[in-house]
């Protein structure tokens, strides 16, 4: 498999998987299911020319996320090269250790890196960190040599000095996952409190730390155990979330080539911006076999396996078809012949991890936020 042709309009490929006949699965839920039926993404899709209901499984941010990861895991272990930028909690948390531009939500321009310090200076106030606000469409040379990942899944700068007006790079990347012909299901539940404490009983709960309650022996309260996660709970059911079963899972991975030969790198010459296009190209394709070893193992209750396994297709200007071997050995190899070519044609490509470390206002407020979730205050709005 040689590098990828840009005569093409996408590469991409889809697999279904059949469920055991009567298994429920768990999508993702949404708050705003009060005013649906479900809980759940729903909606009426076009496939194979009819009409069925279908439930979103796994979103396109979603399997974006777990491609970073799989990303993230080849680079941790030296089996890619990729520029990477980090910010060290290690010292003052080292539960968070290193969280990389791959696990970010807005990636390379998310307020983690923002909020943090280069050599002591504010990340954006630093060489790269303006090269990146600066970055668009028309120049991407500073996004592909500190994070080209933001050109295959997108990236909007949000959150940096222009806010809304920050500049944005379109998703080239997009995956999703859908059940298709779909019933939603109800879920049970109900608990037997082994101390049998009575509903009746009142207790006096304060409301800045529900965990100093105390038995109220007047019984002018009005509260109950319930509410301390004490006693019984009667039986109920939910059919807002309890799950869904249907014939079958669908998955859809597209690259689109178009989507990367938008984007330009400034004066480079037309050799240089070829060598760009496929290298980008070629970080996608390694992508999508990472996921198809990754698995699909979403949530709980969510776990699905192809019925065969997923077939790369090139489908050209003109709608012609052309089936492509899709490995992971294959796709590195490729993926590694690409960035050697691009480094041959004077393609900067940072190959040392830039880290960065929190600033202090940064390490307070995880600090306090962390203080508000031990007093049970975390929800509080």
């Amino acid at each position: 498999m040689g590098p990828p042709s840009f005569e093409g309009g996408r590469l991409g490929y889809m697999w279904a998987s059949r469920m055991p006949l009567g298994a429920s699965m768990g999508p993702p839920s949404f708050k705003e299911g009060r005013t649906h039926d479900t809980r759940y993404a729903t909606e009426q899709r076009v496939i194979d020319g009819a009409r069925k209901p279908t439930v979103l499984l796994d979103s396109v941010a979603s399997q974006a996320n777990r491609m970073e990861l799989a990303l993230l895991e080849q680079r941790r272990r030296d089996r890619i090269e990729l520029p990477l930028i980090s910010v060290d909690f290690g010292e003052a948390f080292p539960d968070l250790g290193l969280m990389s531009c791959l696990e970010t939500p807005h990636r390379v321009y998310d307020a983690i890196l923002r909020d943090s310090l280069l050599d002591g200076e504010a990340f954006r106030a630093s060489e790269t960190g303006q090269q990146l606000t600066d970055a668009n469409m028309a120049d991407a040379r500073a996004m592909l040599a500190h994070c080209p990942t933001a050109l295959l899944f997108g990236a909007w700068d949000s959150t940096g000095p222009r806010g809304g007006m920050g500049n944005k790079f379109q998703r080239a990347l997009v995956s999703e996952v859908v059940g298709v012909d779909f019933e939603a299901g109800t879920k049970v539940k109900s608990r037997i409190d082994p101390l049998q404490v009575a509903a009746s009983v009142h207790l006096k709960i304060p409301k800045d730390n529900n965990r100093d309650w105390s038995v109220d022996p007047k019984a002018k309260s009005k509260q109950r155990p319930s509410e301390v996660n004490h006693s019984n709970v009667a039986p109920s059911r939910d059919e807002e979330a309890g799950g869904v079963t249907f014939a079958y899972g669908l998955h859809t991975a597209v690259l689109s080539l178009p989507a990367i030969r938008r984007l330009r790198f400034g004066d480079w010459s037309e050799a240089q911006v070829e060598a760009a296009h496929e290298l980008l190209a070629a970080l996608g394709v390694l992508t999508l076999a990472l996921q198809q070893r990754s698995g699909y193992d979403f949530r709980s209750r969510c776990t699905l396996v192809p019925d065969e396994p997923g077939v790369l297709e090139l489908v050209q200007a003109d709608g012609t078809v052309e089936p492509l071997e899709l490995s992971v050995d294959g796709a590195r190899t490729v993926y590694g012949e690409a960035l050697a070519a691009a480094k041959d044609a004077g393609i900067e490509w940072a190959t040392d991890e830039l880290r960065l470390e929190p600033m202090p206002k940064l390490v307070q407020l995880i600090t306090a936020s962390r203080a508000a979730q031990r007093a049970g205050k975390a929800d509080e709005s």
